[in-house]
């Protein structure tokens, strides 16, 4: 293999040099393991295009038959070019991954899968921290719907801003330097979010926060890729998917042990207060700045060095990975043979890789249709997906609703005076009714309405309230006194003569069905997540033997079939273990789609497409979750039939992709 390899190297640097000096260079056992590549392997940049040296073709210039000769020349030098740029990236993919092979897969690839590893797990707890901190934040800051529905979702904008930003950026800058300047962005503004006090500055936290980690799985799966050999690929990418998985549990189980903890809180006054549910976003934090830590200790990805013509870095990293490798199989004397790295493609890749022609390249007539087909794929998977997932917990919580709707007490034209209530009052609704000198005194008032109903001299003192509003009332030489019923929860009121004294700052939060709202938003969240571990383990143990495009439509098709079950989901527990079927058995889907595009674009280009797709995977999502919550408490059927017919389209547009098991890294 050894020989092989060094024929083909030679052959490549006399293809570009002519023979005769190839020849000599071999005569004289020259190599450039050092010191990269000598004076003498410098070659014109405008040889790789095609274009006449400065000193040739003057006379052409002139004009007349002989510019016209060449000008078809010159044309046909580009075409000629370009098919050796093509015969020279296929031949250094080769040698690439015939260096990988002798470098092997060892005790190096599995400390970079678990620094790596942190990171992904740092993205999967992003998408959990809001949904879990929602119930509290929204009494904490007093969130109307509108607002609620925004901070539900600007993780998902932040994140397709940074996967887009991110994953260009890996092409020009480097994938290890991009990953720590996006894992940094994360956990700085994860921390800060954990103290701002108004909704402003904690939703501007948050979208910032997912700018940073949008980078992550882009950088993350062409990172390591990178490192394995084509044997290797397909498992052990599909391994490292079980990270996300990872972090969902870590922030389902930080969630239910530390936001319950109402006693860890503390507050300065009215005006600061942090309660326990900032806790847990500082906890969230932890695997994003251990990601940071751990990664300060690993190398660039060669292939990186080696496109942008850093020779001796790239030589001197694989050497690494050798050497680790071999030490840790007990052989340490084994010397690696590699002294010459590919060159010369390097030079084309440099003066093309920016960012724009990146992106433009993508969808040049080589890789357009592979882009439009990724594109619809990506997208209805994310849309069916993100969708649902979303869509579950609010069915869930609506059927609770409708439960305890139903024993709402409704009292009607009631007149009571000169009384004093001082216990909770709940779930009750009171209507057209007149309440003379009456004193609610250090009470909680829980889904209480009051609707058309006169107040008059009534007293209102330490009242605590949730979901609790009053709709074209009349309040008449009325007090209130360190209450927390703020101008929002008066709707069409008419206040005369009536104070508000020592309003408290900010909402309180209210516990008295805490216990059922973490087991409904942690909980179900940590078996949904759970669930998908059996479908990490089939997709990794069968990647590289039933090949990516098999797994992807498989998983997609069964995922279409299992959402059919869905409209025979009428009680809690059952949409919970329809929620884990479906995660369970669409995860190896997305395992698939992530192997196959990493494979299916060339180094430079590579990080730049995954964050293009998975820009646009998070854009999929946003709208899913948006359509698919307008229908909760309308009907089921649309948004079934929505997530099987997207699911659907994508498992036979995957069909049409092609298959990249096999084959060397481009």
């Amino acid at each position: 293999m050894e020989d092989g390899y060094q024929n083909r190297t030679a052959f490549i640097k006399g293809y570009y040099r002519g023979d005769s000096q190839a020849a000599n260079d071999d005569e004289g056992g020259h190599s450039d393991s050092t010191e990269g590549h000598d004076e003498d392997d410098e070659i014109y940049e405008g040889e790789y295009q095609g274009i006449p040296r400065a000193d040739s073709g003057k006379g052409s210039l002139a004009g007349g038959p002989g510019s016209v000769r060449a000008g078809a020349q010159q044309f046909r030098d580009v075409g000629v070019s370009e098919a050796e740029r093509r015969k020279d990236q296929e031949e250094l993919a080769q040698q690439y991954e015939t260096i990988l092979q002798e470098c092997g897969h060892g005790k190096f690839q599995w400390t970079l899968y678990f620094v790596l590893g942190l990171a992904l797990m740092a993205d999967g707890v992003e998408i959990f921290v809001v949904g879990f901190v929602l119930p509290s934040a929204e009494k904490d800051m007093c969130l109307s719907e509108p607002n609620k529905s925004m901070l539900g979702l600007i993780v998902y904008f932040g994140m397709m801003v940074g996967a887009f930003l991110w994953g260009a950026l890996a092409d020009r800058i480097g994938r290890r330097q991009s990953l720590l300047i996006s894992l940094s962005i994360n956990s700085i503004f994860s921390f800060f979010s954990s103290f701002v006090q108004g909704y402003s500055t904690f939703l501007f936290c948050r979208l910032l926060s997912g700018v940073g980690i949008g980078g992550s799985i882009p950088i993350v799966f062409s990172y390591y890729s990178e490192f394995l050999s084509q044997e290797k690929r397909g498992e052990h990418l599909s391994w490292l998917c079980m990270f996300w998985m990872i972090g969902g549990i870590y922030a389902s189980a930080m969630a239910w042990a530390i936001i319950p903890h109402y006693g860890w809180s503390f507050q300065m006054g009215s005006a600061y207060q942090f309660h326990s549910w900032r806790v847990f976003v500082l906890v969230c934090a932890f695997p994003s700045v251990a990601a940071i830590a751990a990664l300060n200790a690993m190398p660039e990805s060669p292939r990186f060095y080696l496109e942008n013509g850093k020779h001796d870095e790239g030589w001197m990293i694989l050497k690494q990975v050798h050497d680790t490798n071999m030490r840790a199989k007990g052989y340490p004397e084994r010397v690696f043979t590699v002294s010459i790295l590919p060159t010369q493609i390097s030079q084309l890749v440099v003066l093309s890789c920016t960012i724009r022609n990146n992106i433009l390249v993508c969808f040049s007539p080589e890789y357009k249709r592979t882009t439009f087909m990724l594109m619809a794929v990506w997208f209805t998977m994310s849309f069916s997906y993100y969708g649902l997932t979303v869509w579950f917990p609010d069915m869930i919580k609506y059927i609770q609703k409708q439960e305890y709707e139903s024993r709402t007490k409704t009292l009607t034209k009631e007149q009571v005076g000169h009384v004093t209530f001082n216990f909770t009052l709940e779930n009750q609704v009171h209507r057209q009714g007149h309440f003379f000198n009456v004193k609610f005194l250090n009470l909680k008032m829980k889904s209480m309405v009051f609707e058309d109903s006169v107040f008059e001299e009534c007293y209102f003192e330490d009242i605590t309230s949730t979901h609790t509003f009053f709709r074209n009332c009349t309040f008449i030489a009325s007090l209130f006194y360190n209450t927390d019923l703020f101008k929002y929860r008066f709707v069409n009121c008419k206040l005369v003569n009536s104070t508000f004294l020592h309003n408290k700052e900010g909402c309180m939060l209210d516990f008295s069905d805490d216990f059922n709202n973490a087991y409904m938003i942690y909980f179900v969240n940590f078996l949904g997540t759970l669930a998908v571990l059996p479908g990490n383990i089939v997709s990794a143990l069968l990647m590289d033997k039933i090949g990516r495009l098999r797994m992807l439509a498989g998983s997609s098709v069964i995922s279409c079939v299992s959402c059919f079950f869905l409209m025979f989901g009428n009680s809690e527990s059952g949409m919970i273990a329809l929620l884990c079927l479906f995660g369970g058995i669409s995860i190896a889907s997305w395992n698939a789609l992530d192997v196959i595009t990493v494979e299916l674009y060339p180094s430079d280009k590579r990080t730049t497409a995954f964050g293009f797709l998975n820009a646009l995977c998070k854009l999929a999502a946003v709208l899913g979750i948006s359509i698919f919550q307008s229908f909760v408490g309308i009907t089921k059927a649309v948004p079934i039939l929505f997530a099987a017919g997207a699911l659907a389209a994508g498992s036979f547009l995957a069909t049409k992709l092609p298959e990249t098991r096999g084959q060397v890294l481009q």
